[in-house]
Formats: C-alpha cells, sequence, structure tokens
C-alpha cells in the first residue's frame, strides 16, 4: 500500500436487498480495518454505496406502478440508516444512478471499443434475472442456476461482447506474479483453476427493448450496459476516475476491495480484464470473506433465516454486535451464527473480561482513594512486565490487522485484558488496601493504564464504549505511550459497560445412571496391532462449505495421495496446516462426510477447550512411515 494512504471498498449492495447481517459484516469489517489504519497514523478513505440498475429494479418499480429512479431513491435511504446505527464512519457513498457514475462508464466503455475489445453478435444463453447474468450449459446445475436453484429461461437475443478472452493469459501471469492480488489464498487457486478453461468473451449489453433502465451505451442507443460492466466501475468513480486526476493517483489501486465469496467470479476475473482493456492498474488485494451460516445453511432471504442487524442491535447494543462479528469470524472462512454463541462471547469476553475489569478498579478506587486515581510509586517486575505487554501489543496488532487477521488481533487484546486481570487476582489490592496503600496504588493504576491500552486497542471494533472507557478515566485524548494517565484524575462514575445477559437456566430434573471410571473399553494387544498408524504431510487444506467445524485435507501418505476430512476448524486456520507432518490411523475404511469422501482419520490431543494434532519432524522422518 501506498505510504500513509489507505484505500479500501465494499462492495457496493443491490438496492432491493432488504439491509441482513451479510451487509453489516462487510461495512463493519471495512469499518473497523478503516479505523485500524487512521489510528496508525494512515489518510484513509472508505468506499461504500449502492448498485441501482438493471432488470430486477425495473421490475420492482414497474410492480409498485413508479419509475425505477423513484424506487431507488425510497430503498436507500434504508442503507445509510443501517450505516448510521452501526456507528460506520465511510468517507464516501456512491449510487450507479448518479450523474459522476454514468460519466465513469461511458468513458471506458468509449475507451475499450476505440482498443478494439468490443465487437457485435448473437448470442444464446440461459440467463437469471436474479444474478442478471448468463449461464452456459457446463455452468448450470441440473439445469437450474448455480446460486438461485431455480430452472433458466433460454434467451437468444444480438448484444455486444467485450474480449474477455483476450486477457486470459495476462490475467493468469499477473495473479502469479502477485500473490497477493487475490485473498485468501484457497480462492486465488480457485480462479487459477478456472482460468485452466478457455474463457469465453463477456455479453455487456442488453437491448432496451428488454431492458430500459440502465446506462445507455455510449455507441448505440439502443442498448444499456450490462449491469456489472456498470457497478465494477464504481471503484473508480468514486476516487475520481476522469473528473480528478490528482485525487485519483493519490488513492488508486485500491489496497482492499472487500467482497462476499459468491462474487468472486466478478471481481477476479470481469473486473481486471476490464481495467486490462482500459489500461488502469489493478487493485492490490481483493480479498472474498465467507458467508454467515444459520446452522449448516448460508443466510437467505428466500430461506428465511436471515439474521437482522437491527433487531440484534436494539436489544444488546452497536458495540457487542460489532465485537461479535469481528470476533467470530476467520477470514476467508465461513462463520456460524447462533443467539447461544453471541451470549457467550459477550458474557465471557465483554462482560467477565473486560467490563468486570473496568468496574474492579473503579470501585476499588472509589473505595479507598475517593475515586482518584493513585499514584503508581515505585514499579516491580510485575508492572514492568504489564507494561512491556501493553507497548508489544500496539505492534502485534498493527501486524495482524495488516495480515487481515482481525479476529487474531482482537483475541490478542483480549488476551492481554485477561492478563491484566490475572495480575490483578496475583496482588489482590483489595487486600493490600489493608496493610499496604501505596503498593494497592501501585497495582490499581497499572491495571488502569493497562485498561486504557486495552480500550485503545479495541477502539476500531467498539468505539463507543471504549470512548466511554476512556472518558470514565479521564484519558478522551492519550495516545500509545505508557503513563499516559495522571495520577490525581477524578475517575468519572458509570454503570456497566456490558451488564451481563442472563440465560435462563433449564434444568434436566431427569438423573442419569453414569458407569463408573473403571468400566472403560478394553482392547487386547493383538487387536490394537490391527490398527495402522502412519505419519502422512498435508499437502493442501481448505473449509468445507457450509460446516464450519470441518476442513477438507489432501494428504501425502508415502506415494499415495488421499483426502480426509477433519473436525478442527475451530483450532487451525487451512493455512496453517500445510507442509505439517501429521498421523493418522490409515486402515480405516472410507466414509463419506457431509458428502464428501475421507479416507482416514488423523490423532489430536484434546483438554477442555483446547485441542492440538499429533505431529511429527518431518525433517527426520518421511511420510508414510509407520508409527510402532
Amino acid at each position: 500500500m501506498k505510504a500513509n494512504k489507505f484505500y479500501i471498498t465494499t462492495p457496493i449492495y443491490y438496492v432491493n436487498d432488504q439491509p441482513h447481517i451479510g451487509h453489516a459484516y462487510t461495512t463493519i469489517l471495512a469499518d473497523v480495518l478503516s479505523r485500524y489504519h487512521r489510528a496508525g497514523g494512515q489518510e484513509v478513505f472508505f468506499l461504500t454505496g449502492l448498485d441501482e440498475h438493471g432488470q430486477k429494479v425495473q421490475q420492482a418499480a414497474e410492480e409498485r406502478g413508479i419509475s425505477p429512479k423513484e424506487h431507488c431513491d425510497e430503498m436507500a435511504p434504508r442503507f445509510l440508516q443501517l450505516w448510521e446505527k452501526l456507528h460506520i464512519r465511510n468517507d464516501d457513498f456512491i449510487r450507479t444512478t448518479e450523474t459522476r457514475h454514468k460519466k465513469v462508464v461511458q468513458s471506458v466503455l468509449d475507451k475499450v471499443y476505440a482498443a478494439g475489445d468490443i465487437y457485435f453478435d448473437e448470442y444464446s444463453g440461459h440467463y437469471c434475472v436474479g444474478c442478471e447474468r448468463f449461464y452456459t450449459e457446463k455452468e448450470l446445475e441440473d439445469g437450474k442456476c448455480p446460486q438461485h436453484q431455480r430452472e433458466l429461461k433460454l434467451i437468444t437475443e444480438k448484444n455486444y461482447f467485450f474480449k474477455m478472452s483476450r486477457y486470459q493469459q495476462q490475467l493468469i501471469d499477473y495473479i502469479h506474479e502477485h500473490p497477493d492480488f487475490l485473498q485468501p489464498t484457497h480462492r486465488r487457486n480457485e480462479i487459477l483453476g478456472f482460468l485452466r478453461q478457455p474463457l469465453g468473451d463477456l455479453c455487456i449489453s442488453r437491448p432496451k427493448s428488454r431492458l430500459s433502465w440502465g446506462i445507455e451505451l455510449p455507441f448505440d442507443k439502443e442498448y444499456v450496459t450490462y449491469v456489472w460492466f456498470d457497478a465494477l466501475l464504481n471503484y473508480i468513480t468514486a476516487p475520481g476516475y476522469g473528473s480528478d486526476e490528482q485525487a485519483f493517483k493519490k488513492w488508486w489501486p485500491v489496497d482492499i476491495h472487500l467482497i462476499g465469496k459468491d462474487i468472486l467470479m466478478t471481481h477476479a476475473i470481469y473486473w481486471p480484464t476490464m481495467l486490462m482493456s482500459a489500461g488502469i492498474d489493478l487493485p492490490r488485494t481483493i480479498f472474498a470473506h465467507g458467508w454467515w451460516l444459520s446452522g449448516e445453511s448460508k443466510m437467505s432471504k428466500s430461506l428465511g433465516n436471515v439474521v437482522d442487524p437491527l433487531a440484534l442491535i436494539d436489544q444488546y447494543g452497536v458495540d457487542p454486535v460489532r465485537y461479535y462479528l469481528m470476533r467470530e469470524m476467520v477470514l476467508g472462512q465461513d462463520a456460524n451464527f447462533t443467539m447461544e454463541s453471541f451470549i457467550k462471547r459477550y458474557n465471557s469476553d465483554l462482560a467477565n473480561d473486560f467490563g468486570n475489569l473496568l468496574s474492579r478498579v473503579s470501585r476499588l478506587i472509589e473505595r479507598n482513594f475517593d475515586g482518584v486515581l493513585p499514584d503508581p510509586g515505585t514499579v516491580t517486575d510485575a508492572e514492568r512486565k504489564i507494561r512491556e505487554d501493553a507497548l508489544n501489543m500496539f505492534v502485534k496488532v498493527q501486524e495482524l490487522i495488516n495480515a487481515l487477521r482481525v479476529n487474531e488481533a482482537i483475541e490478542e487484546t483480549m488476551q492481554f485484558i485477561r492478563g491484566v486481570n490475572r495480575y490483578m487476582e496475583q496482588q489482590a489490592p483489595w487486600k493490600l488496601v489493608k496493610s499496604d496503600l501505596a503498593a494497592a496504588g501501585r497495582v490499581l493504576y497499572t491495571a488502569a493504564e493497562a485498561l486504557r491500552i486495552g480500550a485503545l486497542l479495541l477502539q476500531p471494533v467498539m468505539p463507543n464504549r471504549t470512548k466511554t472507557v476512556l472518558e470514565i478515566l479521564g484519558a478522551e485524548n492519550t495516545g500509545s505511550t505508557w503513563g499516559a494517565l495522571k495520577p490525581g484524575t477524578v475517575l468519572r462514575k458509570h454503570t456497566p459497560l456490558f451488564p451481563r445477559i442472563e440465560v435462563p437456566k433449564h434444568v434436566n430434573k431427569k438423573q442419569t445412571k453414569t458407569k463408573p471410571d473403571t468400566d472403560v473399553n478394553v482392547i487386547t494387544y493383538d487387536e490394537f496391532k490391527k490398527i495402522e498408524l502412519r505419519t502422512a504431510e498435508v499437502l493442501a487444506a481448505e473449509k468445507v462449505a457450509g460446516a464450519d467445524r470441518l476442513l477438507k485435507l489432501q494428504i501425502r501418505v508415502g506415494e499415495e495421495q488421499r483426502q480426509l476430512v477433519a473436525g478442527i476448524a475451530e483450532y487451525y486456520r487451512p493455512e496453517e496446516l500445510i507442509g505439517k507432518m501429521i498421523v493418522i490411523v490409515a486402515n480405516l475404511k472410507p466414509a463419506k462426510i457431509r458428502g464428501i469422501e475421507s479416507n482416514g482419520m488423523l490423532l489430536a490431543a484434546k483438554k477442555g477447550e483446547k485441542l492440538t494434532l499429533v505431529t511429527v519432524d518431518k525433517s527426520s522422518i518421511e511420510s508414510g512411515a509407520g508409527i510402532y
């Protein structure tokens, strides 16, 4: 990325959609990343907006008896209201019906046309109104749209086509030469796999006789622009393409395009080939995050399992919702939303760890120091350790944010907060006040200063509640330097930062008999010898779609390559596993797990909530070796 500049975008959302948790997640993620970069001293440009053209909008407007523009003007405020409620601090909100965008679309079309990359031809294809695109026979699933699972209409008509195929090899080369261009790695591999087949050309027009709601082609007034060719250009419209070249040069190329994995193809193939034709630099990173699942299914309006973010916010507040969404999803993988996991995360991290630390510190200072922050006096090794950890956290968190490991950055911060809670338990200032008031003051000052640092580190995620913490401590405009809290400051009184969510306990009165500890399954030595344990090297790993706990591994056992499905996604990211030499049960009968064949079982050790794979040193032993 450019020094001291950071440009981030969300996809532009379809104006007909009811804003849901998927929209909220991507926009909060972009907001959190932009806030971290601002806190790091960078100038930030954060763009979001709406896609307002296409057949679905035209049909919806016709059904309501109003113009498409009136329809869009009525729909757009729903998103703006949600962004305001979610405390989104975007720098621009673009709508594709704006004049500035129409000019850019027609300018790029003229440039691509002049380059000889647009031609006129007749075409037959299966058209999906929901996707607003044609599908080839090989792309259909049982004759249906792969996204909406609906039968499609075969349409034959004359249209304009973009010579996307001309740029296939150039795009392949670019992806290989720029490993950060498509992220995460398994999505990059997915696109490279698709590009092994011949790439067709892209139909980029719709006849006005069928669809009038769109941007008119500058070289043929009987046609409007295909909605994807129109929508994708929003990313260059906003920073000033064709209108403010100085601003455009300042911000472009974009540092991060955030998208959902369902629109990877359009962003990773259509978009870069369009830019290549127009002579515009490609984005630095296109990052496709996973889906929020409800149970085993993607949240979908048609399935009726979409979580309403407004209802969640009204019940629990904005910051807890922001925290949960950022902490729970590993970027690039799917995540499962349940109210049980939300409440558990809230009570554990926010009420118990963060909120309780504030309550303990402020209550003890109120009772024993008249609410005045005490002087730290002479510090010991315990305080020096807290200070060192605090200062290291700023570097560690920024590194994780730059690597787009947001959930890990949050967890590192929470581990620091937990460490401060342990420090409080070990030092026991509630006891020290009775025998050594100065020592108690030292501990409470240290905990308060560490709490301030924790609030600063979590501020991009929870801007409002952390602001409250800083106001209570009298530290609203402080930075990362240790010791910014001023002894003698009067702490403000406050209500609980994160009141616990009380869940009714359902007691199962039915008594069940348990087997005595000695009643275990016993096998003989001869039976044990039948189990074949072998070493196996992990070649590739990816998340199983629709299953938040499963990973699909490609492993090498000696000269044999196998596939194995394991329930370890909660403990290991796919990229962490590649290259590891694991131990498997090699002679199990192949089984189907979620319809995927699994040939073997890996070994792991688990205690409490921790799980560790059984591995061996690959430098000293080869894959396929027997374990005895």
